[in-house]
């Protein structure tokens, strides 16, 4: 009889109980920290574009004709004297590219502190 107590105790099933959980603090703080880091790299194309010029400037120079014209000639105005001539040609279309390469980089930090009490 004894045998069939013991086997019938454990056949049956076992009631789960539920234990109170108390904590073992009653106040505390947590410092936090979030460092991040943010890199932008960019590259800005420009392209510039004019028009046909035809252009002289000097001093103590003269010409004999339209500067626009291949038979031109130049001469001085006072002879022996200093005398400076520049011409500048330049056909319509594209003039200058320019490519400008940059990297932006952001370091941030948060930092949090909490303070807690039961």
């Amino acid at each position: 009889m004894k045998k069939w107590i013991l086997l019938l105790a454990l056949l049956s099933p076992a009631v789960a109980r539920a234990n109170t959980i108390t904590p073992q603090f009653t106040q505390g703080s947590m410092n936090s920290t979030t460092t991040t880091t943010q890199t932008i790299s960019e590259t800005i194309a420009q392209e510039v574009y004019g028009a046909e010029v035809k252009t002289w400037s000097g001093t103590n120079i003269t010409p004999s004709g339209n500067i626009s014209a291949t038979d031109t000639t130049w001469s001085l105005t006072t002879d022996g004297a200093d005398f400076q001539l520049e011409i500048t040609e330049r056909a319509a279309g594209l003039i200058e590219t320019i490519d400008t390469v940059r990297d932006i980089t952001t370091d941030s930090t948060t930092t949090s502190y909490s303070v807690f009490s039961q």
